[in-house]
């Protein structure tokens, strides 16, 4: 075909094969998985409740299925694509969580120890009892924050401080982890849960300080280059920019979707001015996150490496919050049963069931769905069970 004939081809008509025929040459192994995965999920692009996805199974050996759906951009009818890049926001917080754990498992920090251990600024926090317009009153915690505890949302941090506006990326670790010492706190350290980026992003300072090494570069040196997660950053670069799926919003009426920027963060995302953030900074993709996924459901080990012991992967998995309190959360993972997980505030969301030994992640840039479109996670993993139940038969 001349190049003058290809261009008789409406460049559309091409370029929307090709997540299909992506998707069914992966899936050779599998083709009804990738087929009732992209059947289950197709009818919510089609009525506007979904820009578009990327999803993954796997079990602990091998990847399962990936399947593609709708637009990346949807203005510019750009297909999705197997190897798009997403925020993935608070999916960041069981990365963060690991990598506390590989220094447990060093025995440089231990997770009962007190954060002003480490960080001696804690030693001047302060305790809000009583609030109002006019006055506040502190006092002193009966005891000090521990690690544990930045780990499972039961530190009386708040979710942010003062400081991290009007985005949560303009300052370092080390100021971030100032201005909580600073902030009062909401609650008596292990009496209730807030969900708070504050004490995970503490997490990532100690990291810094045990190790002697930037909270990034630590996790490109013990996680990052040795599992093979080539994507996984804070700062993408132009050319992942480019594959960078666009994020969406429900239409004021709540019936279409349209375009909106990632408010959390600072432009150009490429600036390395922007500073991490290990409650919710990093950018991957769907591959990556089933690498690090695998590594934790063959209890620490990937590839003959083993990066964690089975204790600390038990400790990070198991439920850490009170029977008393009704959240069930481990040490950077949200809990519940046979599986655990977590998600990210633009919808994305990885989960591992330990009963079946699926692994299931779902990629999307939604900050919010119009329609039914907030069904279309649990419209996935149904479907993924499912196939892979009649796959075992």
């Amino acid at each position: 075909m001349t190049p003058t004939s290809l261009r008789r081809v409406p460049l559309a008509a091409i370029l929307a094969i090709i997540p299909l025929c992506l998707s069914l040459v992966h899936a050779g192994e599998s083709p009804d998985l990738s087929k009732g995965i992209h059947d289950s999920l197709k009818p919510f692009v089609e009525s506007h409740s979904l820009a578009g996805a990327v999803t993954i199974v796997a079990d602990k050996n091998k990847v399962l299925d990936t399947s593609v759906v709708g637009f990346s951009d949807i203005k510019a009818r750009t297909p999705m694509r197997p190897d798009a890049l997403f925020w993935i926001a608070s999916m960041s917080k069981p990365i963060t969580a690991t990598a506390v754990m590989i220094l447990v498992d060093e025995g440089k920090i231990l997770l009962d120890d007190p954060v002003e251990k480490y960080l001696p600024e804690f030693k001047q926090i302060w305790l809000a009892v009583e609030q109002d317009k006019e006055h506040i009153l502190h006092k002193k915690p009966h005891h000090p924050i521990t690690i544990r505890e930045i780990l499972s949302h039961t530190s009386g941090l708040p979710f942010a401080s003062p400081l991290e506006v009007p985005t949560l990326d303009a300052h370092t670790i080390s100021d971030r982890a100032r201005s909580y010492a600073m902030t009062p706190m909401i609650f008596e350290p292990g009496t209730k849960y807030q969900y708070s980026n504050a004490g995970i992003n503490t997490a990532g300072r100690i990291i810094e300080v045990v190790s002697g090494m930037p909270y990034e570069k630590f996790l490109d040196t013990c996680l990052f280059e040795p599992l093979g997660m080539v994507e996984t950053t804070f700062w993408p670069s132009e050319t992942q920019v480019a594959r960078l799926a666009k994020t969406y919003k429900p239409t004021a009426d709540k019936t279409n979707l349209e375009e909106t920027p990632i408010s959390q963060l600072s432009y150009p995302l490429t600036d390395h001015k922007r500073q991490p953030m290990p409650g919710g900074g990093l950018f991957s993709t769907t591959s990556d996150i089933a690498r690090f996924c695998q590594m934790i459901l063959n209890d620490g080990t990937f590839e003959g490496k083993r990066y964690l012991s089975e204790t600390s992967i038990h400790e990070m998995t198991r439920r850490q919050t009170a029977e008393t309190l009704k959240e069930n959360y481990g040490l950077g993972w949200a809990t519940g049963g046979d599986s655990f997980g977590h998600g990210g505030a633009l919808s994305t969301n990885m989960s591992i069931d330990t009963k079946r030994g699926l692994i299931t992640i779902f990629m999307v840039q939604h900050a919010g769905f119009p329609n039914d479109g907030n069904k279309s996670h649990g419209a996935f993993k149904k479907a993924a069970e499912e196939q892979c139940v009649a796959l075992k038969k």
